[in-house]
């Protein structure tokens, strides 16, 4: 199971995909994935090597070319200049949606704020942005499948039990907007680029 930046880019990997392959091939990917590991190509998205495994026995070494098309025009990710900070500038138009709204969003960017720095559970971050219980948890819970936010550790209660403790997968981000056009880019935590499977493919 993708987690954290993974999991945000992999939202359009499957619609990318159709979008780069014939028609044939798709068909081909999706028969081969399901003979060897039980599972189909909008599945295989969010257990990427298993798809990366099954486009290099099609392609060989030009799996890396194919993938990187695919991601390139998902997002890229590029190093600011001098700097050693990685920033992704975003170009799914779906993907920066989601980012867009959870900053266009009063309380999914205090949640935000809150975790950018430091990790906390649930509960603690509800009473941090003084939200309440039922719409702050669907709001946590949409923000942790968009890929937004990550666990990083847990607590374990008094009587025993784990509690995850969640943090931003970026920690900054800038909005550009020229002639209609938006570009959003996101300055990603070194955690999440460390723990990711997907960032390798699409660095510059």
């Amino acid at each position: 199971m993708m987690l954290g930046v993974d999991s945000l880019i992999a939202r359009s990997l499957h619609s990318v995909i159709q979008v780069n392959l014939s028609a044939q091939t798709i068909k081909k990917l999706d028969n081969r994935l399901v003979e060897k590991y039980g599972i189909t190509l909008s599945q295989a998205v969010g257990d990427f090597q298993k798809l990366d495994d099954v486009l290099r026995e099609f392609f060989g070494e030009g799996a890396v070319g194919i993938e990187r098309k695919i991601f390139e025009s998902i997002c890229t990710v590029s190093k600011a200049k001098n700097t050693d900070e990685e920033w992704m500038t975003i170009r799914d138009s779906n993907i920066a949606k989601t980012v867009l709204e959870a900053f266009g969003d009063e309380d999914k960017k205090k949640i935000m704020s809150v975790l950018m720095n430091e990790p906390h559970i649930v509960s603690e971050v509800l009473s941090m942005c003084n939200l309440p219980q039922t719409s702050g948890y669907r709001k946590i819970n949409s923000m942790i499948s968009d890929g937004l936010l990550t666990v990083e550790g847990y607590i374990t209660t008094s009587d025993g039990k784990k509690v995850n403790k969640y943090i931003s997968i970026f920690e900054n981000i800038k909005i550009d907007i020229v002639k209609n056009n938006v570009t959003v880019k996101v300055k990603l935590k070194n955690d999440s680029v460390k723990n990711s499977l997907l960032i390798p493919l699409i660095r510059n």
